[in-house]
Order: C-alpha cells, then structure tokens, then sequence
C-alpha cells in the first residue's frame, strides 16, 4: 500500500501572480494552457489562468508541482478521490 502520510505537506504558494509552487499533490487530473487540475491531500485544486505551464513535477517525493503563467484563480473543488482508483492523467496515459 502507498503511504500518503504527507497530509500536513500541501502548500500553495503564488509569487507575483505568475509562478505557482504546490507541495502536496497526489495526482495531475488535466492540464491545457487555461487550467490545471490537480487532485491535493487537501481536495481537488483547480488553477486557471493564461499561458499556463508545468515546469516542474514529482509526484514521488513530496508531491511538487510548479506552475508558470499568469494565475487568475486558484479554488479547491471538493475532497474526493480520482475516478481512476488513484492514478492521475499522466500515469494513466503513460502505462
């Protein structure tokens, strides 16, 4: 069994509004350049914006996600778990 135990780890910090550094993230549900979907220890965590990148991801080691590009928005959806049994976007196009 994968051991989640990093609860108290999810940060979202925004920096001027164009870079975005999330700690905490358990799985990438969708990503385009206007919004990226993110399911967190803390719920679902959706970032919308313009231009919108992911420069950097590990899932493995605490979960980093960093984010560039103008940020409009950043909302927690609900506390739920992927319809995929845990596997996110790109573990689930990468199998």
């Amino acid at each position: 069994m994968e051991d989640r135990s990093f609860s108290n780890l999810h940060r979202l910090t925004i920096d001027g509004r164009n870079l975005t550094n999330i700690t905490g993230v358990i799985a990438v549900e969708s990503f385009d350049d206007q919004e990226i979907v993110l399911e967190t220890e803390m719920g679902v965590l959706s970032i919308s914006g313009e231009e919108l990148r992911i420069k950097h991801l590990d899932l493995e080691n605490g979960g980093k996600v960093i984010i560039e590009g103008e940020i409009f928005a950043a909302n927690y959806l609900a506390h739920r778990k992927s319809s995929k049994k845990g596997k996110g976007f790109l573990e689930r196009i990468l199998r």
